[in-house]
């Protein structure tokens, strides 16, 4: 693994922390693409990879559902930056000029960075566009379009990290824009339908 990988897996967990890590556990237990040294090898545990499956499967079902999303995004603001500092010393261990505290204050970092930008910014913009002029209600379908899209990139940013690591900022970059387009083309669907004749 290589510093693409750190950077790359600690950016997914700010999007979701049990992605990236269940896609570690699985790949260094099951597959040649890991191998985890001290102290890191209890990721790749029967145990953890069972209760990484668990949390995973709570935070996919509590990040759908509205109010809870709050909650969650909450807690979540401790365990996202967390899940990206042990990523990022995991998968830089074998890079040996790279100090553990370094490391882990890196993916620190870089997960809470990616989980502001999604909290402070991502989430609220949905939430307006996606509000009903009359109650100012968020639509669901919208929150869990783009929850369900922020599970698909962690996932496929996890995957690319580790087993095809140069390609990591194409498909980072296509993200990126991705979202940024489809969140213009609502604001701009929005302020049409506010400014229209009354």
């Amino acid at each position: 693994m290589d510093i693409l990988t750190a950077f790359g897996l600690s950016s997914s967990a700010g999007l979701n922390a049990y992605v990236p890590l269940l896609v570690v556990a699985l790949l260094a237990r099951f597959t040649n693409f890991i191998h985890l040294r001290d102290p890191w090898t209890p990721l790749a545990s029967g145990w953890t990879i069972a209760v990484l499956v668990i949390l995973l499967v709570i935070e996919v079902v509590a990040d759908k559902v509205p109010a809870v999303n709050h909650a969650n995004d909450a807690i979540q603001t401790l365990v996202r930056p967390a899940a990206g500092a042990i990523l990022f010393a995991a998968s830089s261990n074998v890079i040996t000029d790279t100090h553990p505290v370094l490391a882990m204050v890196c993916g620190l970092l870089v997960a809470g960075s990616v989980h502001a930008v999604k909290s402070a910014a991502i989430r609220p913009a949905v939430t307006a566009i996606s509000a009903v002029p009359s109650g100012g209600v968020a639509t669901i379908p919208a929150n869990i379009a783009v929850s369900t899209l922020e599970d698909v990139v962690a996932t496929v940013t996890s995957l690319v990290a580790v087993i095809v690591p140069a390609v990591l900022a194409v498909v980072l970059l296509v993200a990126v824009v991705t979202i940024a387009w489809w969140l213009l083309g609502q604001q701009r669907s929005r302020h049409r339908v506010n400014s229209g004749p009354a």
